[in-house]
C-alpha cells in the first residue's frame, strides 16, 4: 500500500488542491514519535484565511483515519501514523511476493534512453579514472533498466583524433615489436610518452603526429592498418576488465564510427548559416550565450571532438528516438558539451534538450595526478587485483575454513572498489585508503555484504519457517523502522533516477544494513517459543536479504552468501 498516496487522497477529500501538489508537500517527520507522515498547513493559511495550527486540528477532526493507528495534530502540522500491524504485513509480504522485482515499476515504459558511459581511450591503459564513468554509467543503466525504461549502452570508444596521428609517427620511430606482442598497451603508452616528451624538445613532431592523423581521416591504407590494430589489441585489454566487473555494452561505435557522417552534419550547419570562419577554422559563435566558440573543423580541415559528438548525438536520435540521452563523462568537459548542446539547439533540434552531461568528479592517490602523457596511470586491472588479495588477507585472518574463499575475495574486493566510486555524490572527488575501503565496519562495501551474509547465515540456522505468522508481533522500534526502511526502496531508485545519481541507492543499501544490525542487535530470532513471532521475523530477516541483494544488484554489485 502506498501510504503517502492514501494520506494525500483523504487530505484531498477536505481541500482544494490536486493530489500532486499535496504529494510534494507531504514530509517525513523527523522521529518516529512524530508520525510517518506529517503534512505542513502553512501554505494554506492565506487561502483559508486561518492560521496553520488551526487548520492542522480541523483536519484532525474531519479525515477518515480508517488506515491509520491514529492522525494527530502537532502545531502548524497534521500527523499521521501508520497502522503498524497492516504496514508491516503488507509490506513483507510484497517483498517476499515480488522478490527481485521488488522496488521496479513500468514508469519507464515506451521511453528510450541512451547511456554514453566508460569511453576509454584506445591504446592507451584503462585506469582508475575509467571506472568512474564506468561504474556511474552501469549502475545508470541498471537502474533505469529496473524501473521500465528501454536502455541502451554504448562505449564512445576513445579511437579516433590527432593523438592516432601521434601514436602511428612514436611506432614509426620507436616500436618495440617483441614489447608490442607481449603486452600491446605497455608498449603503446611507452612509445606514447616518448612522442610527448621528444616533441618537448622537437616541436617539429606534433606537426608530423598532425601529419598523420590528416592521413588515417584520409583513408591512407598504411595509417588505417595501423589504426586498426591498436584499436583491436585495446580492445582485448578492456574486455577482461569489462569482464571482472560484469559490464557489457550495446553497441560500441567509438569516435571512428562517426567519421564517414561528420560531413553531412557540417552541411547541415552551414546550411542553416551557423557555421561561419575564423582564423582558417569553421566555427559555431557562441558569444551571446558567454561561451566561446565551438570549433567544428580546424583550419587544415580535420574534425575535433565537438564534430564527432555533435555527428554521435544526431545519429543516436535517428537511431534510437532516444527521450534522453545521457553522457556520463568527467566535469572537466561541462564546456564541451554546453557547446555541442547550444550548437544542436541552434541548429533547431528540439531535442537537444533532452541531452544531459552527467558529470564525475577526479580520483587522487595521496595527491598524486594522473597523466598518460606522463606515464603516470594506475592501472585498474592493478587496483582491483590489489582489492581482491588484500580481501583476501582478511578472510584469511577471520574466516580461514570458508568455502570458496577465492571467489568471495574476488567479490568482495571488486565490490568495494565500485561501492567506493558510487557512496556520495557523482561529483566528489574520490581520495582512496584501503583500510577504510575494506572495512567490515561503517559505510562500505564490505559492510553491506557482510550484513547481508550474516541475514543468510541466521536463515540457515533457523530455517524457512512456516506460514504461521503473526506480523503484529513485530511491533518494536527496530522492527518497525526496519521495515520502514524496507519499504522505501522505490522511492530511493526514483529519486535515484530524478537527480540520475547512483549514491542515492548506494547509501540507501547502507541504511538497510544499519536497520538490520540495529534490529539483529536487539532481538533474537532462533530460540523462540512464540512460533508466530519466529516465523514473522524469519520473514523480515528473508525480507531484508531479498531489498539488499535487489540494491547491491543496481549498483553493479554481486551479493554473497557466505563470508
Amino acid at each position: 500500500m502506498d501510504y503517502k498516496k492514501l494520506v494525500a487522497e483523504r487530505i484531498k477529500e477536505h481541500l482544494e488542491l490536486d493530489i500532486e501538489t499535496i504529494e510534494k508537500l507531504i514530509e517525513i517527520p523527523p522521529r518516529p514519535d512524530m508520525g510517518d507522515y506529517a503534512f505542513p498547513c502553512f501554505q494554506l493559511a492565506k487561502s483559508l484565511r486561518k492560521a496553520p495550527v488551526m487548520i492542522a486540528s480541523e483536519l484532525k477532526e474531519q479525515i477518515n483515519n480508517e488506515g491509520f493507528e491514529k492522525i494527530d495534530s502537532l502545531g502548524p502540522y497534521l500527523n499521521f501514523f501508520v497502522d503498524k500491524g497492516t504496514f508491516v504485513k503488507n509490506t513483507i509480504e510484497k517483498i517476499l511476493a515480488e522478490k527481485e522485482s521488488f522496488g521496479s515499476s513500468t514508469i519507464g515504459n515506451g521511453k528510450n534512453v541512451v547511456v554514453e558511459y566508460s569511453s576509454p581511450n584506445i591504446a592507451k591503459p584503462f585506469h582508475v579514472g575509467h571506472l568512474f564513468t564506468t561504474a556511474i554509467g552501469h549502475s545508470l543503466y541498471r537502474i533505469l533498466s529496473f524501473e521500465g525504461y528501454n536502455c541502451t549502452r554504448i562505449n564512445h570508444l576513445g579511437d579516433w583524433g590527432t593523438q592516432f596521428g601521434k601514436l602511428i609517427s612514436a611506432y614509426k620511430r620507436w616500436v618495440d615489436e617483441e614489447a608490442l606482442e607481449k603486452d600491446a598497451i605497455a608498449e603503446l603508452l611507452r612509445i606514447y610518452v616518448k612522442f610527448h616528451d621528444e616533441a618537448e624538445k622537437n616541436p617539429e613532431l606534433e606537426d608530423e603526429g598532425r601529419m598523420y592523423f590528416k592521413k588515417l581521416e584520409d583513408g591512407d591504407s598504411e595509417a588505417v592498418e595501423l589504426w586498426k590494430r591498436f584499436r583491436e589489441l585495446s580492445l582485448k585489454e578492456f574486455n577482461n576488465i569489462y569482464d571482472l566487473l560484469g559490464v557489457d555494452f550495446d553497441s560500441w561505435a567509438g569516435e571512428s564510427f562517426y567519421n564517414d557522417k561528420m560531413d553531412a552534419v557540417v552541411k547541415e550547419l552551414e546550411d542553416k548559416g551557423i557555421l561561419t570562419e575564423s582564423n582558417g577554422a569553421k566555427v559555431v559563435m557562441l558569444d551571446e550565450y558567454n561561451m566561446p566558440p565551438c570549433i567544428v573543423l580546424k583550419s587544415d580541415g580535420a574534425s575535433i571532438y565537438a564534430t564527432r559528438d555533435l555527428t554521435a548525438a544526431k545519429y543516436r536520435k535517428d537511431t534510437y528516438d532516444f527521450s534522453k540521452c545521457i553522457y556520463v563523462v568527467g566535469k572537466d568537459q561541462a564546456l564541451h558539451f554546453n557547446q555541442v548542446f547550444k550548437v544542436l539547439e541552434l541548429a533547431g533540434h528540439e531535442w537537444a534538450k533532452e541531452c544531459v552531461h552527467i558529470p564525475f568528479g577526479i580520483v587522487k592517490f595521496a595527491d598524486k595526478k594522473l597523466s598518460t602523457r606522463k606515464g603516470d596511470v594506475v592501472l585498474l586491472e592493478e587496483l582491483l587485483s590489489e582489492a581482491v588479495a588484500k580481501t583476501l588477507e582478511i578472510i584469511n585472518e577471520k574466516n580461514p575454513e570458508l568455502e570458496n574463499k577465492e571467489e568471495v575475495a574476488k567479490k568482495v574486493g571488486i565490490g568495494a572498489i565500485v561501492f567506493t566510486y558510487l557512496k556520495n555524490s557523482r561529483e566528489r572527488d574520490i581520495v582512496f585508503d584501503w583500510k577504510e575501503m575494506l572495512s567490515f565496519e561503517g559505510e562500505t562495501g564490505p559492510y553491506v555484504q557482510y550484513t547481508y551474509a550474516r541475514a543468510k547465515s541466521i536463515l540457515r540456522k533457523v530455517g524457512e519457517g512456516s506460514s504461521e505468522s503473526d506480523f503484529s508481533k513485530l511491533s518494536s522500534r527496530e522492527e518497525f523502522e526496519l521495515v520502514k526502511t524496507l519499504e522505501s526502496f522505490q522511492k530511493s531508485i526514483l529519486f535515484a533516477i530524478e537527480k540520475l545519481e547512483p549514491s542515492v541507492v548506494t547509501r540507501y543499501v547502507v541504511d538497510v544494513a544499519k536497520a538490520f544490525n540495529k534490529f539483529y542487535n536487539a532481538h533474537t530470532v532462533a530460540n523462540l517459543e512464540d512460533e508466530a513471532l519466529k516465523n514473522a521475523r524469519i520473514k523480515l530477516v528473508q525480507a531484508t536479504c531479498q531489498v539488499i541483494k535487489n540494491g547491491l544488484y543496481l549498483i553493479g554489485i554481486e551479493a554473497v552468501e557466505k563470508m
